[in-house]
């Protein structure tokens, strides 16, 4: 102490790092995770809106003067109309199959699904030869009720929408059954009995109840409608998808760049709303009472009226797969202004497996659908696993680059990879994709990504963290307790998620009439050339694999998302709480 000042001597602390071991490992894997999601995904996407300002903006100024504005009014237009018409039909057909039992319900719940089946070009090709002016359905009643063909026909944008209506309604029916099957019948009870009219119970408590519901089908209805393609390719209706690949086709890379950027503006300002409304509030009942028990319809002619149109709506919906199935048999070039084709054959198949050319788009489908299968799962599982460990921020704008992919029309992610690699490049290997078979796993690797990282995703949300800390304990270091603990308990998520990217992937059109070289046409793109060619039978025989394929792995995936015991429980299940598959049907 000197002049009456005081000396503390404080002594230095040494900071400890809030990193653990298993927070620099979760970021250890994120850095390839990361890169590849730049390269692949979000690289592209800024090459594209690059290309499409080179110029000085050319391309944005005719986007708004010429037919590209019209092309994006009629878009939006289509989709809400698509919105409109879906939710009518699969808002009802939960409600009806939820809470009333009736002849012929459990045939039509079996049948609900069946949309689901549908490759999204089987699925308007379907529809065309059904219901278009020179389809089954306007011959039919012109020839033998003298009505007029075209004017009972569906063209041009009814066309469409009748399409679209059909085949995107499972998005409403899905939430909405799984909403009103996870309803409390306590709720709905205690306002009947407190006076309260079944239209006012149905307003005030349930309505509030299936919003989210309600929301998020709409939200990607829209969606997935603005990103439709094949159904206004065989309607004609110039859509902005089909400007995108006329543009493409045409050699104006920098007009299609400029239409791929403002359909993928549209489409992400959709999905970004959905997160934020998910988000936003939760709509939950506080009790926790029992579900709601189903009605049984007494009476004659309600149980008749319920029979009856239960059979037609079921026949409505077996009509597009049992045409294809015909179709397949059919002799080709036989088919002219006959209502039903006039001759049938086998050869169809027989060429399919023993013809060397017949039978290698089916090859070139499988093939790069595997390639593309194996890095969905390398890079789904890795992502899916980062994002669930990750802590701090960051974590929610890595879930929306993994996402994005499915939130952009396949023309969109087809642009943007024909634009990034069309130079060699360090992550195209020195080569040129553009006109190589290598150009489809890499499309069908970024379209469908998201459906294994959320199958990753969703089981391992169901895994106690606390089990891989105790792995740790027990010595294992990080990536020995992912490898041998984390990964074989998502095991049955991992596969259901893969065996559907495989399938998606196996019938993918829209990105591949983009980018797929012209000596091997995969399997979707075989068809629309058969179909052009006139030789109908060969196309719909390809088709009907398709859909036995389909078929066969819907099944499996529904049985490894559900566990056995469940399986044996669903006698139990609420009646209108149908399985839900790991992803939506894709867009058409």
């Amino acid at each position: 102490m000197a002049g009456g000042a005081v000396t503390v001597t404080v002594p230095k602390i040494r900071l400890r790092s809030s990193l653990t071991s298993s927070d620099r490992f979760v970021y250890f894997l994120a850095a390839p995770v990361v890169l590849v999601l730049l390269v692949y995904i979000v690289v592209p996407m800024l090459v594209t809106a690059t290309t499409s300002a080179e110029g000085g903006g050319s391309a944005y100024k005719g986007f708004i003067n010429g037919s590209s504005a019209t092309a994006l009014g009629l878009s939006v237009g289509i989709s809400v109309g698509s919105v409109l018409t879906t939710g009518v039909l699969g808002t009802a057909l939960a409600v009806l199959l939820s809470r009333f039992d009736f002849p012929g319900r459990r045939v039509l719940r079996l049948f609900a699904l069946l949309p689901m089946a549908l490759p999204p070009l089987i699925g308007a090709v379907s529809f065309y030869f059904l219901y278009a002016e020179s389809g089954i359905v306007p011959r039919f009643l012109e020839r033998y009720f003298g009505a007029d063909a075209a004017a009972v026909s569906a063209n041009g944008v009814w066309g469409v929408l009748l399409v679209h209506t059909m085949t995107m309604y499972p998005y409403f029916y899905l939430a909405v059954s799984s909403a009103l099957a996870g309803s409390d019948a306590s709720m709905e009870e205690a306002a009947l009995n407190l006076g309260a009219s079944r239209f006012r119970m149905w307003r005030t408590v349930l309505l509030p109840m299936l919003t989210p519901a309600l929301v998020s089908g709409t939200l990607l209805t829209f969606m997935v409608s603005m990103a439709s393609f094949t159904a206004p390719q065989f309607y004609n209706v110039q859509t902005l998808t089909m400007q995108i690949v006329a543009s493409r086709t045409s050699g104006a890379y920098d007009v299609a760049a400029a239409q791929a950027v403002v359909l993928s503006v549209v489409s992400i300002f959709f999905l970004l709303a959905m997160r934020w409304y998910e988000n936003r509030r939760l709509h939950r009942g506080s009790s926790k009472g029992t579900p709601q028990a189903v009605k049984v319809l007494h009476g004659v002619l309600p149980r008749t009226a319920a029979g009856v149109g239960s059979l037609l709506l079921v026949l409505f919906l077996m009509a597009p797969p049992a045409t294809i199935a015909l179709l397949s048999f059919t002799v080709d070039g036989s088919w002219t202004t006959q209502i039903l084709p006039p001759d049938y054959t086998l050869d169809n198949f027989t060429r399919i497996f023993t013809d060397p050319v017949t039978l290698r788009p089916i090859l070139v489908s499988a093939q790069m659908s595997f390639v593309a299968m194996i890095g969905c799962i390398l890079v789904g599982v890795l992502a899916a696993w980062v994002v669930t460990r990750w802590k701090g921020p960051g974590r929610g704008l890595l879930d929306v680059m993994v996402m994005l992919p499915w939130a952009l029309p396949g023309t969109v992610i087809g642009v943007n990879i024909v634009t990034a690699f069309a130079t060699p490049g360090p992550f195209n290997l020195g080569q040129v994709l553009i006109g190589s078979l290598w150009i489809l796993p890499v499309a069908y690797f970024v379209r469908f990504l998201p459906l294994v990282f959320r199958s990753a995703n969703a089981s391992l949300a169901q895994i106690d963290p606390s089990v891989e800390e105790a792995a740790r304990n027990l010595g294992a270091g990080p990536w020995r307790a992912l490898r041998t603990v984390t990964v074989p308990l998502m095991s049955r998520g991992i596969l259901a998620g893969a065996l559907m990217a495989f399938i998606q992937g196996f019938g993918e059109y829209v990105a591949s009439v983009v980018v797929y070289p012209a000596r091997f046409a995969p399997l979707s793109v075989e068809i629309y050339n058969r179909i052009y060619s006139n030789e109908f039978g060969t196309a719909a025989a390809y088709g009907t694999l398709q859909m036995a394929l389909i078929l066969i792995v819907l099944v499996i995936a529904q049985r490894l998302e559900t566990p056995r015991r469940d399986r044996k429980a669903l006698g139990g299940q609420p009646a209108g709480a149908p399985l839900t598959p790991v992803m939506a049907p894709t867009p058409t």
